[in-house]
């Protein structure tokens, strides 16, 4: 592949920096910005593309609008012009996804159901969430609404299900905020069963509408692996799983771990984490909702160690409570998954700064077309003596 195909709204938009250049030279571009930020801590590994980079991503948003005629659109919400770049296409997004969107929007006026307007706060429907799970097929719609009952929703839900059979639930979620694309907290079940299922690494996840889920499954598959062979499992290693979310890397590395602890916030995620467990008979993973930092202080101090800890923060990185709790508990290994090399940066160097080593560090292109990667780091004790607690 050489250059990407053009994009309608490639300035508007703004999702995607990096299509003016081919995929070699993007994958080149992320190697030097990882080695510019990471490489003084250990060599970086040549970065993981993927084969075909485009329409890799299992979640869409498209927010809605109204035309000057008064007709329905959907696209791009432009934050800073406080409006929707309209569009039908997209090099990134899934593409039954987006059929779905045209295919919803085109039902609106059939099923009464409006376009919110932020201006004079009239009107329903604000965005459209879907998500379609990569092994198992299965279709999520979430309608994200202003806080009005949908008198139609259910018959408008099925009229997508129709349309689209592999649709396994639609969930109506209110947003009654001034940001524009929040799910909001109460949801509505218009079809199914308000999750669908998905398949990772071999095992069973169920993904409800605000659960985070890795958007690009074909590397997650890579990146999850890479972080299993950086742990080097070996069935008798007590694991922690932090900010874990619905428990996806927590449970694959269960069947190679004798005990796995799940560190989560999100009441949600817990939920999931718990379901998941179930789904895939997992007897030896247990997960905690609470503060990152302030689990770990608590294991600590009731004498609960740990021989590998993994970390999936978000892009703001780790607290630096939890990087202290991980310095004071002082596992044998932690291997540290990243979506942002610079917040990686900042907590790698609190941590070498500490008891810990960087041994390995190997970039994947989660993100193609944009300036994002994702970085799994393996940091070991410096005087390399394993510490197996109980």
């Amino acid at each position: 592949m050489n250059r990407a195909h053009a994009c309608e709204i490639y300035k508007k938009c703004g999702g995607c920096q990096l299509t003016n250049l081919s995929y070699q030279e993007q994958l080149s571009y992320k190697m030097r910005r990882v080695i510019s930020l990471l490489g003084r801590f250990a060599r970086v590994d040549e970065i993981i593309g993927m084969d075909d980079p485009l329409h890799y991503r299992n979640k869409m948003q498209a927010a809605f609008a109204v035309d000057k005629r008064g007709r329905p659109i959907s696209g791009v919400w432009q934050a800073k012009e406080c409006r929707v770049a309209k569009t039908d296409a997209c090099l990134i997004e899934d593409e039954v996804s987006l059929w779905i969107v045209r295919a919803a929007r085109g039902l609106l006026q059939e099923y009464d159901i409006s376009v919110y307007n932020p201006k004079n706060r009239r009107g329903m429907l604000r965005h459209i969430m879907v998500r379609r799970a990569h092994v198992t097929g299965e279709i999520m719609v979430v309608l994200v609404t202003a806080p009005l009952k949908m008198p139609g929703g259910e018959h408008f839900a099925q009229a997508l299900v129709r349309r689209f059979p592999h649709i396994r639930t639609v969930v109506q979620c209110v947003n009654d905020t001034d940001t524009p694309l929040w799910m909001g907290e109460e949801q509505t079940i218009l079809y199914g069963d308000g999750y669908i299922e998905d398949v990772l690494c071999g095992c069973y996840f169920r993904i409800s509408p605000r659960s985070f889920y890795q958007v690009n499954s074909v590397q997650t598959e890579v990146l999850y692996n890479k972080a299993l062979d950086f742990a080097h499992l070996r069935g008798r290693e007590n694991v922690i799983d932090a900010y874990c979310g619905i428990g996806t890397i927590g449970i694959i590395a269960a069947a190679e771990a004798r005990q796995v602890i799940g560190i989560e916030a999100g009441g949600d995620a817990v939920k999931n984490a718990v379901e998941n467990c179930r789904l895939n008979h997992t007897q030896n993973y247990r997960v905690y909702k609470g503060d990152a930092g302030e689990v770990m202080d608590a294991l600590t101090a009731a004498g609960r160690g740990a021989d590998v800890v993994f970390a999936d923060p978000p892009r703001a990185g780790c607290s630096r409570a939890f990087l202290n709790g991980v310095l004071q508990m002082a596992p044998e290994k932690m291997v540290y998954i990243s979506c942002n090399p610079e917040t990686l940066a900042r907590d790698l160097a609190i941590l070498v700064k500490g008891k810990y080593r960087v041994q390995k560090i190997q970039p994947v292109d989660m993100f193609p077309h944009t300036k994002h990667v994702e970085c799994v780091v393996l940091l070991s004790q410096k005087n390399a003596i394993s510490q197996h607690k109980t």
